[in-house]
């Protein structure tokens, strides 16, 4: 008996007696951008319990957390977690489930992708797809429903353009909402029914008009709804999205996002903007702020102005250069537009508002200045793309946030001065000019309108190139970023545009430890080279959610 006591006493102190290890870790032997000002760049950082503990250098972390085991990023560089400040997150998914037309070369390359995501088809099927762009084909002309009725004559189809603003439908589809009430049918308030010269429907419908046949197409089904977000989260693991804001969601989505929030199978930070002034919007109001746990924010509403730049559906001061006697469709009368606003307001919303044209966003600063928006709702423009000079200081009084997608830009340098003229196009996609008239930028992507990469957004952002690395030194070279400004406007820029400057942007103490790791350090290589980065892991709350360190 006498030798048994020491013996358990040995046993319990190798078995648990001991201090239990804090649950983190140390990352290491990397480049950390903090993006904070106090400490910019760090090649330590401690994480604990899901947030940054401490962030410096080593010898320093070390000694403030000696209990912490340490883990290398192999000499790769680290940033905070990319927050798209602007997309569409189940579209994202849903995406997936129908064809992709991103970036086909023409009327017969749209034919045989939907021949490959279709192999086999019941008649009566309807046929879904997003992402063509006539700009892209040669004579940049919109197609016609008969370019489809010869491939697909029993099958209703639906194909919505790259910016979503216009739709193409064949015969099929146009028959079944009643091809001879369409043809008959005024053009609705913010949309356009594109005809031949003979009158007839030629199945291209933009804005407000797609609705027309389009609320015949069914609806997606719970099960696919589910496989979409988990498409979605998915990828944005991959691209290193660890924030996302959701630019327009009615209540079935913010209950799917709770459902998966409820079964830990949410790996973003989602601040969602209820879409437009309708049930949503009325079951909301008042709430002010919905915080569900830290993953999902509900306090902001999006409303929309226009239409879209190459669909020629932005709302322009003047005609468009090459369309002459059209000036684009707002998508409201500007008076109700204002009143939607003050609803707005009245509710307690952050009222985030899309507008692509000079003549939609004059309409957007207007209707600001008539609601008593000051700085503090930070209020946000979402798109930002055409601007009249002399508007700019009017934006900066009111403390406009310009939610912009750098990608835009690239995507949209081959028609933009066509249809804007030399004196416009100076007021276009202006990124710098707006930086340093004060105005405070956040970055996105505006998914599934164009690629979710984030890196591919930053390229954009330094260069104004192509991934062809075309024109040679950008176009309007003087509105690009620096490297700092970019990486900050898909970081600290988003979190300010959601009230979340506190909790996430920078690699700061106190804050969520959601970063990412890259391939290479797009801070310091050719720019080149930047396109060629990758995400090599992903980490949510200080999990990894995505890749590795090996």
């Amino acid at each position: 008996m006498p030798r048994i006591l020491p013996l358990l006493l040995i046993a319990l102190i190798l078995t648990g007696c001991k201090t239990e290890r804090p649950d983190g870790y140390i990352l290491t032997d990397g480049i950390i951008y903090t993006m904070d000002d106090a400490m910019p760049v760090a090649d330590a950082m401690a994480i604990v319990d899901g947030k940054v503990a401490a962030v410096g250098h080593i010898e320093d972390v070390r000694a403030a957390h000696p209990d912490l085991q340490e883990r290398s990023v192999n000499g790769k560089s680290v940033i905070p977690g990319f927050t798209d400040s602007h997309g569409h997150f189940m579209g994202l998914g849903l995406e997936k489930l129908s064809v992709d037309l991103r970036g086909s070369q023409s009327i017969s390359d749209v034919i045989q992708r939907i021949r490959d995501f279709h192999p086999e088809l019941e008649a009566g099927e309807w046929i879904r797809g997003r992402g063509w762009n006539q700009v892209l084909w040669a004579g940049q002309e919109f197609p016609t429903r008969q370019d489809l009725d010869q491939y697909f004559p029993n099958n209703p189809v639906y194909l919505r353009r790259i910016d979503g603003h216009a739709a193409w439908f064949n015969t099929a589809a146009m028959n079944l909402a009643g091809f001879d009430s369409i043809q008959s049918a005024q053009d609705p308030v913010g949309g356009a029914i594109i005809r031949d010269i003979a009158g007839v429907p030629t199945g291209v419908f933009i804005d407000n008009a797609i609705d027309m046949v389009a609320h015949l197409v069914p609806g997606w089904t719970e099960e696919q709804l589910d496989q979409a977000l988990t498409l979605a989260m998915e990828e944005a693991a991959e691209m290193g999205l660890t924030g996302i804001h959701d630019a327009g969601v009615n209540m079935g989505t913010i209950d799917r996002y709770k459902r998966f929030i409820d079964e830990d199978r949410f790996t973003v930070r989602m601040y969602a903007m209820v879409g437009g002034v309708g049930s949503t919007f009325d079951a909301l109001c008042n709430q002010h702020i919905i915080d569900y746990g830290d993953r999902l924010t509900v306090r902001s509403v999006k409303l929309y102005l226009d239409g879209a730049l190459g669909s020629r559906g932005a709302a322009l001061l003047e005609d468009y250069s090459d369309a002459p006697g059209n000036r684009g469709l707002l998508f409201s009368e500007p008076e109700e537009f204002s009143q939607a606003v003050q609803r707005s307001v009245e509710c307690g919303y952050q009222v985030n508002t899309h507008a692509i044209g000079d003549r939609g966003n004059r309409v957007l600063v207007e209707s600001y200045e008539l609601a008593g928006i000051t700085p503090d709702m930070r209020p946000r423009d979402e798109h930002t793309q055409i601007v009249a000079l002399e508007d700019i200081p009017r934006f900066q009084k009111l403390g406009i946030i310009a939610s912009m997608q750098p990608t835009h830009a690239t995507s949209d340098l081959n028609m933009a001065e066509d249809r804007l003229g030399p004196h416009r196009i100076k007021g276009g996609y202006a990124w710098r000019t707006l930086m340093d008239a004060g105005i405070p930028l956040a970055f996105g992507s505006d998914f599934p309108v164009e690629k979710s990469n984030p890196i591919e957004g930053f390229f954009s952002g330094v260069t104004r190139q192509t991934q062809d690395l075309l024109p040679e030194g950008g176009w309007f070279p003087e509105e690009r970023l620096t490297r700092e400004e970019t990486l900050s406007a898909f970081t600290k820029g988003g979190a300010f545009a959601a009230f979340q400057e506190d909790q996430l942007g920078s690699l700061s103490p106190g804050k969520h430890a959601d970063f990412v790791v890259l391939s290479a350090d797009i801070m310091t290589i050719a720019p080149p080279q930047i396109l060629e980065t990758k995400v090599d892991a992903t980490f949510f709350e200080g999990k990894l959610i995505y890749g590795s360190l090996n």
